[in-house]
């Protein structure tokens, strides 16, 4: 296998948290690999509400920390939270220096909106529902500018390189459909969230969990694989993935109805639309299944106005034959973040030496249960500056090393995949679906090898079953109850032990 020794730091992934790891490691060299062109195949480009941050005069840190502490359901690390949200601002001011556009008020600060289980309205936005696309342009321009930073497109991940203690040296990646070993002093896994597993999605299809599957294979500690996030307002026209219908249009004042034109969130949760994510997933998930149907109704609250003030919105509503002008939007819960993945400290270092991880495959701690509305870009602009900054103090002496590498999954069993996990693993679970979901990856392993995705799966399934309770995203029918709050810490190997399959009664 051909190799190519890189004198600095690799970033697998070209997210916010990717490219926000690249430019923090100057002057130590970086080499960022991704599959995708720039700004395509991440999340990133694809967030509509904004960065949440307490610029305001209403605001301090401590409250948007607290607001995060009550929104993740009891498993948030306080201290992590303060952490993120102390830095915060700052992280917003040092994307808007690199051009990102954010709305401002008559008096040039940041115009903020209110989203689910904020307290104030903290959320910095680009024209309603843009600020994914520009804050991510704004940070591609400062990565192709920067010389530290070489950047190779159309590289797929497809392994690690691990001494004999463990330590990651690098990876395995297939470019130009062959297999490379690249070496680095170290390896920062950026390579986002697994919606890509879920059969309905708001996230790239790309995004599969092979940075999470490839990191547990090698022996990485996982945290909290059973929690993800459901978005209440995937927009229901028959598209993969599912376009989304931003929560700040329910900060707007946009209304859940059902077919009946009730207004039904007030039966769920005492804040109605702007309960927490969870609450309102399973919601709208029991108006559909009791045949009512959900819609988001925005045809007083932005009405006329949508094609300017949500034109990503407006564009995707109108692609499928709704004018949320003048119709109510059919909605449905879908796979948008994994609150769980790579258990790091707050410099993103793994429990591998040599690897770090940032952004959604990673897990600081942050998000607990339920991640609050527009944490994610920025965990991601704070977090991957520190991992970048970390990594490149690393310096590791040579060692021999093996690949740790994962079959790909066929396309059809991909899909079988898929549907699996939104049926078993979805916005309702319990004890029989979880097991049978378990059965079929283990069926799809044995006839396609130990494939990322499946690791991923597993992970989630199995931990999935293991929590015995309901919190935060994680809802079990059979278990409704808070038990003690614990967060989940595992690794591959401890998940695959016989006792830890609980048995579907």
């Amino acid at each position: 296998m051909a190799r190519i020794r890189h004198e600095g730091v690799l970033v697998v992934g070209a997210g916010l948290a990717g490219l926000t790891a690249a430019l923090a490691a100057a002057p130590a060299r970086v080499m960022v690999l991704t599959d995708a062109p720039l700004n395509q195949g991440c999340s990133s480009a694809w967030a509509q509400g904004g960065v949440a941050a307490a610029l305001g005069e209403d605001d301090a840190p401590a409250l948007h920390a607290a607001d995060t502490v009550e929104a993740g359901a009891g498993l948030v690390d306080a201290d992590v939270a303060r952490l993120l949200a102390d830095e915060g601002p700052e992280a917003v001011r040092r994307l808007a220096a690199l051009g990102a556009p954010f709305d401002r008020t008559a008096d040039g600060g940041f115009a903020q909106s209110l989203e689910a289980a904020h307290g104030r309205a903290r959320v910095a936005r680009v024209k309603g529902d843009q600020a994914g696309r520009a804050i991510m342009d704004a940070v591609t321009i400062a990565v192709l500018a920067a010389r530290h930073i070489e950047v190779r497109t159309g590289t797929k991940l497809t392994g690690l390189l691990q001494d004999a203690e463990g330590r990651i040296h690098g990876v395995v990646a297939r470019i130009g459909g062959r297999p490379v070993e690249i070496t680095a002093r170290a390896v920062i896994l950026a390579t986002g969230g697994i919606g890509g597993l879920y059969a309905v999605t708001t996230t790239p299809a790309e995004l599969q969990g092979d940075g999470l599957g490839l990191a547990a294979l090698a022996g990485a500690a996982i945290a909290d694989p059973e929690f993800v996030q459901f978005h209440p307002t995937a927009i229901d026209i028959g598209r993969d993935p599912a376009p989304l219908a931003t929560e700040a249009l329910r900060g707007e004042g946009a209304s859940l109805i059902n077919g009946d034109g009730e207004r039904f969130m007030a039966r769920y949760h005492p804040a109605a639309e702007m309960a927490p994510r969870d609450i309102v997933a399973r919601a709208i998930h029991a108006e559909r299944e009791a045949g009512r149907g959900a819609f988001l109704d925005a045809r007083t609250a932005v009405g006329a106005h949508f094609p300017e003030e949500f034109p990503a919105v407006y564009a995707a509503c109108m692609g499928g034959g709704i004018d949320p002008r003048v119709q109510p939007i059919p909605v449905a819960p879908a796979c948008h973040y994994h609150m769980g993945g790579i258990a790091t400290d707050t410099e993103g270092r793994t429990s591998l030496p040599g690897l770090f991880a940032a952004g959604e495959c990673a897990s600081t701690g942050v998000h607990g249960a339920n991640r609050l509305a527009s944490n994610s870009l920025l965990e991601a602009a704070v977090f991957g500056a520190r991992a970048g900054r970390a990594a490149a103090l690393e310096a590791p002496e040579p060692r021999p090393l093996t690949a740790i590498t994962a079959p790909e999954l066929p396309a059809a069993a991909l899909q079988t995949l898929r549907q699996a996990m939104s049926r078993d693993a979805g916005v309702i679970r319990d004890a029989a679906g979880l097991a049978r979901l378990l059965a079929e990856i283990d069926a799809l392993e044995a006839a396609h090898g130990r494939a990322a995705p499946l690791v991923a799966a597993r992970l989630v399934a199995a931990c999935a079953l293991a929590r015995r309770e309901s919190r935060g995203g994680h809802y079990r029918q059979d278990f409704t109850e808070l038990q003690s709050p614990t967060r989940t810490v595992t690794t591959l190997g401890q998940i695959e032990r016989p006792s830890l399959r609980f048995a579907a009664e």
